[in-house]
């Protein structure tokens, strides 16, 4: 859930389930406002992005992971279509700016949406949200090398080391990674660094494109519909059935979370600034960890919401540069 940049870059961030990088309006206060207060609007979007994990896990015990995450970019891509037709906005043109959202979609959506739905067939949703709040680690990383305007600082690459810390407790490191399916764990912090590449890529190749966030992300989802339609129709065979849940599940994951979490985001952008809108990162992991163990009964250990305040502890160091440059 990932939109690209129309505007002046802003820093990497965790993505929920994907928040690696607020848009940011070309003017604040131009936004649409809400008749809800700002305040309720971001605990919703925690909620909802949040609860996204639980809805892969619920997904994939009836679709094979590709078909979760197809379900997940269309149902986005039909409610961020369905805004743009009652704002009567065009979708972005020129062959240049489809090519740049294609890759995009794939770093942003397609990779890493597939993952997580793979690696969440092996290891549990509050684990899978955990492992997303890595993003901002990773950003920091890759920015090191590729933005010259993210230059390391002390406290960064404390934060970096303290978030390390906290992926090694969260995976109890100390018991040998003892009830930790390995190759799930690494598939979701794979999808986790992803987006913080997607991001330098956006940020290179479509900020100050013409279009709103709404136009180019729901493009950009539509694109991605199309790549895991083809990659689901080579390497799965169609569902044998609907059930009702793990469809519901679906269907809500796009929906609401990939598609009008996404346009809530925008709003809180424009109304609050990035910076505090960005805050939402560090709630997704709590309500994740929350969820799994209300709902679907995960297991939980000490170590894992331990590991989860130190990875968002670290996670908050990486960023604290850039979001001082931010005005709100």
């Amino acid at each position: 859930m990932s939109a690209p940049t129309t505007s002046r870059p802003t820093s990497s961030a965790s993505s929920a389930p994907s928040v690696p990088s607020v848009p940011q309006p070309a003017r604040r206060g131009s936004g649409r406002t809400s008749c809800l207060d700002w305040r309720v609007r971001f605990a919703l979007l925690s909620v909802v992005w949040g609860f996204s994990f639980l809805l892969i896990k619920v997904g994939t015990e009836a679709f094979a992971p590709f078909q979760v995450a197809l379900g997940r970019v269309f149902f986005g891509a039909l409610a961020l279509l369905a805004v743009l037709l009652v704002r009567r906005e065009p979708l972005p043109r020129g062959r240049r700016t489809w090519g740049h959202l294609a890759v995009a979609a794939l770093l942003l959506n397609t990779v890493p949406f597939s993952l997580f739905a793979y690696a969440e067939q092996s290891i549990p949703s509050s684990l899978a949200g955990i492992c997303n709040a890595t993003s901002p680690l990773w950003g920091m990383a890759l920015s090191l090398v590729a933005l010259s305007e993210d230059r390391p600082t002390r406290r960064r690459f404390a934060g970096l080391g303290i978030g390390f810390l906290g992926v090694l407790t969260v995976l109890g490191v100390w018991q040998g990674f003892a009830g930790i399916d390995a190759q799930g764990t690494a598939l979701a912090l794979l999808a986790s660094l992803c987006y913080p590449i997607g991001w330098i890529y956006v940020r290179r190749t479509l900020a100050g494109t013409p279009g709103s966030p709404v136009a180019l992300t729901g493009a950009q989802l539509m694109v991605s519909t199309l790549q895991l339609a083809a990659v689901s129709a080579l390497f799965t065979t169609a569902p044998a059935g609907f059930p009702l849940w793990p469809t519901l599940s679906v269907v809500a994951l796009g929906a609401l979370g990939t598609g009008m979490a996404l346009q809530m985001q925008y709003g809180l952008v424009s109304e609050v600034g990035p910076t505090t809108a960005q805050m939402v990162t560090y709630f997704i992991p709590v309500i994740a960890t929350t969820a799994g163990v209300l709902v679907l009964g995960e297991q939980l250990h000490w170590n894992t919401p331990a590991g989860a305040v130190i990875v968002l502890a670290g996670a908050a160091l990486t960023q604290s540069r850039a979001a001082s440059r931010k005005t709100d």
